[in-house]
């Protein structure tokens, strides 16, 4: 199997997401990382690109450099990721889909519905692949979900209760040199969502992705806890979906004792599914009128769509880095058909792209508009 030669554009030495990339790139030996403009600065840049190991004449001071460097080489990167704050993935990805170099970007798609706009229209014009990274849906036990709820386990969908609370920032953390707080709660750096952008579509992704339904009108609360702080730090929003299902989604990062509660429960006519990212190898599913059964990963009752991306028997945890690892993977399976010469429409498959990050822009606009109404109901 040969290897996709890979770049990346953020994630640097300091960088949280940038390394979880990387991690999740490696796992499955789809890709070696060969190039990178590592931070918005070029001394940080070269620095964290010799930290890594890159080749330093593969380790560029701006994206823009890497994209027209590396399209000019023999051996140039076949892909991209892009793990920046939101306000530079439209910037970063263009250079890179205008010279065919497939985009695996990290989510939400953009900080402004304007980039969000000119995103889809670089997308339309490239023959590159664009996924991006909502790595919640890579977990096996919600493939299991998905198609559990699409072949009718719980009937005609009625409620969808959705929540990500986290803690982190119940302090003002982004005054005490937080980097990962500085962006988030800056309007010109993280758009017009604090909380409701960073995890908030996270959750409303992962319950499109089970249920297959989005929402098409919202009631949402957005509020800031932290003194001064000019995003939202917390959310309850309300939801009506036009097949007449409703439901409610809470994220927070001021709600202590909690790390990182994603939590999914659906319910039908005839059953309901839960699923908890924290206890990620677990589903429990609920026939009306039945006990509640529990299905593990590889274990009595898993499906094959929630066998095909684990990789280790029953009873051996899989989490974070692995459900990373299967987007990459299956986005390595894509590239190596594009470059096959598949019509790039037929070959996405579970991936999330250009739609589900142009949905969840939709839906942090509606929910900013609804909230500055006093939660008035609007459509998405």
């Amino acid at each position: 199997m040969r290897r996709i030669r890979l770049g990346m554009v953020g994630g640097g030495s300091d960088a949280f997401i940038g390394g979880v990339h990387r991690i999740a790139s490696r796992i499955d030996g789809h890709y070696d990382l060969v190039a990178g403009a590592l931070s918005s600065t070029p001394q940080r840049a070269k620095a964290s690109g010799e930290a890594l190991g890159l080749d330093p004449a593969r380790s560029y001071g701006s994206f823009e450099e890497m994209a027209e460097a590396e399209a000019a080489r023999k051996d140039g990167i076949e892909a991209v990721s892009i793990v920046t704050p939101n306000h530079v993935h439209f910037a970063a990805a263009k250079p890179f889909l205008e010279r065919g170099i497939h985009v695996i970007c990290d989510k939400p798609l953009t900080a402004t519905l304007e980039d969000a706009e000119a995103m889809e229209k670089a997308v339309a014009a490239s023959d590159a692949l664009f996924i991006l990274t909502h790595n919640y849906t890579g977990y096996p036990m919600v493939r299991q979900a998905q198609d559990m709820v699409a072949d009718g386990a719980i009937g005609t969908l009625r409620l969808v209760q959705i929540e990500y609370p986290q803690d982190w920032m119940t302090d003002d953390v982004e005054s005490q040199g937080v980097k990962q707080a500085e962006w988030r709660t800056d309007p010109a750096r993280s758009g017009a969502g604090g909380a409701i952008g960073d995890i908030g579509t996270h959750a409303f992704n992962l319950a499109a992705f089970v249920t297959g339904q989005v929402p098409d009108r919202l009631a949402a609360d957005l509020h800031s806890f932290g003194a001064g702080r000019a995003l939202d730090d917390n959310a309850h929003v309300m939801l009506r979906y036009a097949s007449g299902a409703r439901g409610m989604l809470w994220c927070s990062q001021v709600a202590p004792g909690c790390e990182n509660g994603l939590r999914l429960r659906i319910f039908g006519e005839v059953g309901g599914l839960e699923w908890a990212q924290e206890e990620p190898n677990s589903l429990w599913y609920t026939p009306h009128g039945e006990p509640t059964r529990r299905i593990t990963r590889n274990g009595a009752g898993a499906t094959e769509a929630g066998n095909l991306v684990s990789r280790i028997p029953a009873g051996h945890p899989e989490g974070y880095l692995e459900a990373f690892a299967t987007l990459y993977s299956e986005a390595a399976e894509a590239i190596r058909a594009a470059q096959g010469g598949q019509p790039r429409s037929a070959l996405m498959g579970k991936l999330p792209g250009l739609s589900a990050g142009l949905d969840g822009m939709a839906f942090i606009r509606a929910c900013v508009t609804s909230s500055r109404d006093d939660a008035a109901w609007v459509t998405i």
